[in-house]
């Protein structure tokens, strides 16, 4: 659909970085994303309502590939997460901006698999990957499989057994290094549910020897989520590298991929700042060729699973204020979206910013309590938020929504999730439907 907005633009939002890349603010003080008026396209389609602009999303692709390609001499390769969110049209959209798949579910490889995804270009991950999902990435001729435990390396063994054409796989590791982060999103520590405990390398090497359907191709770990802090990416390559070290004067296994993960931070409010691709880069890139060059390796392939970093920013979620409470301390604006569609707020109390999008550079009149939907107490999206006076039917937009919102989206309370709609160059055009009562029932028997 073409909802180009014509009218002349003046002004971004006094904290643009945490917009899209095309957003503006028109004359009419209403906020424009992608060359579309913000509040039509919730008016149009319904609220809640998730947007994506889609020149925000090819940017940060093409920046984290430039990025990593101009600090380290050796081959480089970029995964997306595809956990931070995934459906058809995104599939396609990374696959064309060249980049790798990191997948985690037989519903993620589906997706991927659907939207034509190169397969020899996605990986999978997960801690307690099924028989099925092992057999379905067997099947479709993944690039990698990233081996989590023992069990799974003895399942895998078997179910390659007879196979003329070894699988590339990867061990992940479970380095010990402690980040700065929520406790639900540190991945790297010792008592972590994620990675092989360095103590079990000479085990899994033994294996790997036993099983000729198998072919060791690299080492992965991950530090934790939301990270800004780069030295822990440092002291992981370290780890890996001692590892791969390990292998190859033990066990006579070489390795071509130190792959360093994900988890690069992004602001999601004014006070906080953004990470430096180009630092992160080449801090990665500095310590693999050092330690290279200190181990006696050749230059690995490095490779990074940014997920957030790509697509948080991309995102804005919009909802309509259904209703208002005024209490002598605070008042509540209730939306007719919450934790259904972004659990972040009630998980690990993450923090939002949000503008009205038909008053998008009006200044502050009040401090407001935003309150979803859903029957919860803790279902509280925005807490004690500056906003011009609001009213019931206002549009509320809400930036840096789209990582790890609608991926964790849930039907509680039997309310269907949102619709998402991509923007681009004043088009916007609708790539997931909203849910149906049909669709909730649809498994009833």
């Amino acid at each position: 659909m073409n909802t180009s907005h014509t009218a002349q633009e003046r002004a971004t939002p006094s904290d643009a970085r945490l917009w899209p890349l095309t957003t503006a603010i028109d004359e009419r003080g209403r906020l424009i994303i992608g060359g579309c008026d913000v509040a039509e396209l919730a008016r149009q389609y319904g609220t809640p309502l998730y947007l994506f602009d889609e020149t925000t999303i090819r940017d940060a692709c093409r920046a984290w590939r430039a990025a990593l390609a101009a600090s380290y001499p050796g081959e480089t390769a970029v995964h997306y997460a595809s956990k931070a969110l995934l459906n058809t049209a995104l599939a396609r959209l990374i696959a064309d901006e060249g980049l790798g798949l990191d997948v985690v579910s037989g519903g993620e490889l589906y997706v991927a698999l659907r939207a034509g995804f190169p397969p020899h270009r996605i990986h999978m991950h997960g801690n307690a990957k099924t028989r099925a999902e092992l057999e379905q990435a067997l099947a479709a001729g993944i690039g990698q499989i990233i081996i989590d435990n023992l069990d799974e390396l003895d399942l895998l063994a078997n179910l390659t057994a007879h196979r003329l054409s070894p699988q590339p796989v990867a061990l992940r590791i479970a380095p010990d290094i402690a980040t700065d982060t929520h406790a639900h999103i540190q991945t790297g520590h010792a008592t972590s549910k994620f990675g092989l405990p360095l103590d079990a390398l000479d085990a899994a090497a033994e294996r790997l020897h036993a099983a000729p359907g198998l072919r060791l191709v690299g080492l992965h770990a991950h530090v934790g989520s939301q990270l800004f802090d780069l030295e822990p990416y440092a002291a992981e390559i370290d780890v890996l590298l001692d590892a791969a070290a390990r292998l190859r004067d033990r066990h006579s296994l070489t390795i071509q991929d130190i792959n360093a993960g994900g988890g690069m931070g992004v602001p999601y409010t004014a006070d906080q700042q953004p990470l430096d691709r180009y630092a992160c880069a080449a801090r990665l890139g500095e310590a693999l060729a050092a330690g290279c060059r200190q181990r006696g390796f050749p230059l690995l392939r490095l490779v990074i699973e940014p997920g957030r970093s790509i697509i948080a920013r991309a995102g804005v979620a919009l909802y309509t204020i259904v209703a208002t409470k005024n209490l002598p301390q605070t008042r509540f604006l209730h939306i007719d979206g919450g934790m259904g569609d972004n659990i972040r707020p009630a998980l690990y109390g993450a923090r939002y910013a949000a503008v009205l999008a038909e008053q998008a550079n009006a200044p502050a009149e009040e401090v407001v309590e935003i309150a979803g939907r859903y029957c919860e107490s803790g279902d509280v999206l925005i807490h004690a938020i500056p906003l011009p006076r609001a009213r019931v039917g206002d549009i509320l937009a809400v930036p840096v929504a789209g990582a790890y919102t609608l991926s964790m989206a849930s039907t509680y309370n039997l309310t269907p999730r949102p619709a998402v709609v991509m923007v681009h160059s004043g088009v916007a055009r609708l790539i997931q439907r909203r849910e149906t009562y049909d669709d909730l029932i649809a498994r009833d028997i």
